[in-house]
């Protein structure tokens, strides 16, 4: 019997020149999928920090976050309830080198070619699809919003 729970997820949409870091994941949930840099947010771990930890482990970039779009919150298609934290970042340093098990493929799109994504080519699409939404008509905020005495 599964157990449904709550999950907290960071998730980061790195911007460069109009374009945007997409991630092709393989993960039993996610085959094939495009997705923004993402994961769960560790035990006691700060939402800021998760976000730079998980930008690292799966493309090898280090970043500065500029913003945030806002929290998202969803069923995923796993039957747990997400809390989906989404930042923006510009790139700082490292190099592209992809998480070798659970990413196939990464891919910088332009901006306003997101929404052309087809929706089974991507994870949990309908939150992605906000996110763009947010990220096309400029919605963000600042991370401020986010200290560590929240």
């Amino acid at each position: 019997m599964l157990h449904n729970k709550f999950v907290l997820v960071v998730s980061v949409s790195i911007l460069c020149n109009e374009h945007v870091l997409l991630i092709k994941e393989n993960k039993p949930t996610a085959n094939n999928k495009w997705n923004f840099p993402s994961g769960r947010i560790e035990y006691n771990e700060d939402i800021l920090e998760a976000a730079h930890r998980e930008v690292k482990e799966e493309t090898g970039l280090e970043i500065k976050l500029t913003g945030t779009t806002g929290v998202y919150q969803f069923m995923s298609s796993t039957n747990n309830q997400v809390f989906l934290f989404h930042f923006i970042a510009e790139v700082t340093g490292g190099a592209l080198s992809l998480e070798e098990d659970e990413i196939v493929d990464a891919k910088w799109f332009k901006v306003n070619k997101l929404s052309e994504l087809k929706e089974e080519e991507l994870r949990e699409a309908g939150v992605f699809n906000q996110m763009v939404q947010n990220l096309l008509s400029e919605n963000i905020h600042s991370i401020e919003l986010f200290d560590k005495y929240i």
